[in-house]
């Protein structure tokens, strides 16, 4: 073990732990049945927004290194994985069989542990459900330092999955995967002038797509409050592609093009920024038809930058996200009116529509619009996510453990109505607590 500073993506609250990395799955039980006073809690690529992966004074398992892909059975499309193997590693080995993850975030930089312990939902929600629903058993190490293996007839699979890594350490999985014919996606491309065009269009046709996101001007005022992007596709098949992608259609190569320096100053994100930003991304796409895009162009454009969060500078940002019932869609408009109102500005929003969710008690997900934006810390942003806490909670709607850094208990317990369930199943297999978080303690988790 050795002693780092560990922040979220967001890297707003740095803290220090004793890390270990290794792929000895003995000296892991060893590490979680000598856990001291201040618990211990498994860290992958540390791209939860928040602190769930952070342990002040306590130990962190860096599961990075446990990182084989054991089996796949094409056939049977299933895969057999470590837990620290990333979902970038594990799509390039899926490709060449012709297997696609059903569920991938704006990321591939992610773990399976920790695709299991957020829920991870994706863009094909709608269609897939969340990453809890694929996975087909687990091998959870508890807290007594033994590994039992679960499946999703255990309430305690059900409390892993979204369950922040507070039961225990999730070593190895068995995934059940797609098959597809291609590496490329068939995107159809609206463009709307307004939000409310924007999600009604999004609201036709929905399930016709296997992925659908679109993207909202956050900073644009008047009749256009809220304008943007409605992207949707689904797997390309070979006769979609032109001649030149049949010759090798399950091809995949996204090198990382640059690595974001750490040297931007606060405040590089403004009014004016933010309006150059949402000007040139709402005229860049236009509304087109059955365009063929590559998996980076369509769902991960920002994995080709790498370290992209160190330009909101110093200070660290926020992602504000949360789903509310559809039934109560002017939360939506209420939230982007309030943004443009306060003068807090986001370039990178997201808008999606959640399918049902599943059994598991803290997964985000449920029926509903889903709205994620990214805030700079800075003056008055706490002051309107409080408020927007209270438009949320007051409508049914919750916030998303993996991406928030900032809630209190109240609003947790408010918007999770079976938290009381969950906890009562991690306490019998972790009565002392050995599994423990900033976020878990921030929480009162």
């Amino acid at each position: 073990m050795k002693p780092l500073k560990l922040t979220g993506w967001g890297r707003t609250a740095p803290t220090s732990a004793q890390v270990l990395h290794t792929a000895d799955v003995g000296t892991i039980a060893e590490a979680v049945r000598n856990a001291g006073p201040r618990g211990v809690i498994a860290r992958g690529l540390g791209r939860s927004y928040g602190d769930p992966s952070q342990n002040a004074g306590g130990v962190v398992i860096d599961m990075t290194a446990l990182n084989r892909i054991h089996t796949v059975d094409a056939d049977a499309g299933t895969v057999v994985v470590d837990a620290g193997v990333s979902l970038d590693t594990l799509m390039r080995a899926l490709l060449p069989f012709g297997l696609w993850l059903p569920v991938l975030p704006g990321t591939r930089q992610v773990t399976v542990g920790g695709a299991i312990g957020s829920d991870i939902h994706g863009k094909a929600h709608h269609v897939e459900g969340s990453f809890g629903n694929h996975v087909l058993s687990l091998d959870l190490l508890t807290a007594d330092g033994e590994i039992t293996t679960l499946t999703p007839d255990d309430d305690l699979f059900w409390a892993t999955v979204g369950g922040m890594g507070l039961t225990g350490i999730v070593l190895r999985a068995t995934l059940h995967v797609n098959h597809v014919e291609t590496a490329y996606f068939l995107v159809d491309t609206d463009q709307l002038g307004s939000l409310d065009e924007l999600m009604a269009r999004q609201s036709v046709d929905d399930e016709r797509y296997v992925e659908s996101v679109s993207w909202f001007d956050a900073v644009t005022t008047g009749p256009h409050l809220g304008r943007g992007i409605l992207t949707r596709a689904n797997h390309a098949k070979v006769d979609d592609l032109p001649a030149k992608l049949r010759k090798n259609p399950l091809k995949f190569d996204a090198p990382q093009l640059l690595t974001v320096p750490e040297v931007f100053p606060p405040g590089m994100l403004n009014r004016f920024t933010g309006r150059v930003f949402s000007e040139v991304w709402y005229r860049k796409s236009p509304t087109r038809k059955n365009v063929v895009q590559n998996i980076t162009q369509f769902l991960h454009p920002l994995d080709i930058v790498g370290e992209w969060n160190r330009g909101y500078g110093p200070h660290g940002f926020l992602q504000y996200q949360f789903v509310v019932p559809f039934e109560a869609e002017d939360v939506i408009r209420r939230t982007v009116r309030r943004m443009t109102e306060t003068g807090q500005v986001s370039a990178l929003n997201v808008l999606k529509r959640f399918g049902a969710g599943n059994r598991a008690p803290l997964s985000f997900p449920m029926p509903g619009w889903t709205l994620c934006v990214d805030l700079p810390v800075g003056k008055g942003v706490h002051e309107l996510c409080e408020e927007l806490d209270e438009l949320v909670l007051a409508a049914g709607g919750r916030h998303y453990l993996a991406k928030e850094s900032r809630a209190t208990p109240s609003v947790i317990e408010r918007g999770y109505p079976r938290l009381d369930e969950w906890r009562k199943i991690r306490a019998s297999v972790d009565p002392q607590g050995v599994f423990a978080s900033d976020m878990s303690r921030r929480l009162s988790l």
